[in-house]
């Protein structure tokens, strides 16, 4: 029988050290480079406020509920997900695999393939030193919290060593795949900004809620779409409450994944609730290009794409030479530059200086709001402009700097990691 605690979102310590001093971790069944670093000491004071006031946008409302959770038996998921048979992997992790499985659209309970709603079945790594600590941490936020733009807990399992979470079915997948998957449907610009809006709308509740919390690993591996491609922030293993009595930090274990953790907090250990947003302007980043974030297989100086195209988002001329061809120029010239604007001020090296997500709520609305003009219509794929007109352009649906001098494909840095 599984062990059902009464309240899942007290029973959690919220430190967490990792005792390595420090781990990077990369591989194709791996969630990315993986940060791991011990905490530096402890220092108060100063302000992170800064920037604009409130605007008057309000996201999709969200509330902090009373857990109301099922606590399921390990042979109830067995069940649920046919002995977690290999044909139900929905996709791989540090935490574990996530299998398919259906319950009752009710109770909840196991029911068989095709009856009831399909769920997604997290079933931890029983090696993983971190297993339980990211399992508490998922079952103390997301059984807590209700928001459209976060995933939802339905259960969780403890039994010996088997750690497990029941969350809704993402019809979609991951961002990750939509942008960087061979042969993946290109996302037309409307609906960048779409999701874009969404996971800000859930990062900025998050933000705002009774006690702050810093979410710490924002990707878009963790955005997952529905069936009509509505964004929903997952995985909160490495969530972690925000700065409290007046400090503006809390110093903590370096945990994340490398590319998209701020800098700051790689240095010091220092999280701030705008570290956050400095994952947020990567991702809006990867959004735009349609490129990795880290890929060792384009060009060196290209390795880091925030490093590589930092000085063409500063330049309306260079700038339409980095956004991803697979757009087809379908996109307005004026809301690329004022996204570029929004990545740049996200990704300020001193967080004071970066927006909140209620202000790059604000501007994204406004970015959204910019329609494409008749002049800037498709480009057929056969006469590429900007860089990729001296290089050999290979397809509409490919940028050329996402493949190897020589023809070479692109590193899969991770390549699925839905929950």
């Amino acid at each position: 029988m599984g062990n059902c605690f009464p309240n899942p979102v007290d029973n959690f310590s919220s430190t967490n050290k990792i005792s390595t001093p420090v781990d990077f971790v990369s591989g194709e069944k791996k969630k990315g480079p993986v940060i791991r670093k011990q905490p530096s000491a402890v220092e108060g004071g100063g302000d992170e406020s800064g920037g604009g006031g409130r605007e008057a946008v309000v996201p999709a409302s969200g509330n902090i509920v009373t857990p109301n959770l099922r606590c399921y038996t390990y042979s109830e998921l067995r069940s649920a997900t046919r002995n977690f048979r290999p044909d139900t992997v929905l996709g791989e992790g540090g935490f574990g695999r996530v299998f398919k499985g259906w319950v009752d659209g009710e109770t909840y309970a196991p029911s068989k393939v095709g009856i009831g709603i399909p769920v997604a079945v997290k079933k931890s790594n029983p090696d993983s030193p971190q297993g339980l600590k990211e399992w508490q941490a998922e079952v103390k936020f997301l059984g807590k919290f209700s928001h459209p733009n976060l995933v939802k807990l339905v259960g969780y399992c403890w039994e010996d060593r088997e750690f497990l979470l029941v969350y809704e079915y993402m019809q979609k997948g991951s961002l990750e795949n939509h942008l960087f998957k061979k042969g993946a449907e290109p996302l037309s610009w409307s609906t960048r900004m779409k999701i874009a809006t969404g996971a800000a709308q859930g990062l900025d509740f998050l933000h705002t809620t009774e006690k702050t919390v810093i979410y710490r690993d924002f990707k878009s591996a963790n955005i997952l779409l529905d069936s009509d491609l509505n964004a929903k922030l997952s995985d909160f293993g490495l969530a972690k409450l925000g700065p409290a009595n007046g400090e503006s930090h809390v110093s903590t274990g370096v945990v994340g994944t490398y590319g998209y953790a701020a800098p700051e907090y790689i240095a010091t250990g220092h999280l701030y609730v705008r570290s956050d947003v400095y994952g947020f302007g990567v991702v809006l980043l990867e959004m735009i290009t349609g490129l990795r974030v880290l890929d060792t297989n384009r060009p060196s100086s290209e390795h880091n794409l925030v490093d590589w195209a930092r000085s063409s988002l500063a330049d309306k001329r260079k700038l339409r030479k980095i956004i991803d061809p697979r757009l087809e120029n379908d996109y307005p010239s004026k809301g690329t530059v004022k996204a570029a604007e929004l990545i740049l001020s996200c990704l300020e090296s001193d967080p004071k200086n970066r927006p909140s997500m209620e202000e790059v709520l604000v501007r994204l609305q406004e970015i959204s709001a910019i329609k494409t003009k008749p002049r800037e219509t498709k480009v057929h794929a056969s006469q590429p402009t900007g860089p990729h007109r001296d290089r050999h352009y290979h397809s509409a649906r490919q940028s050329p700097l996402h493949v190897k001098n020589g023809g070479g494909r692109a590193n899969q840095l991770s390549p699925m990691r839905s929950y």
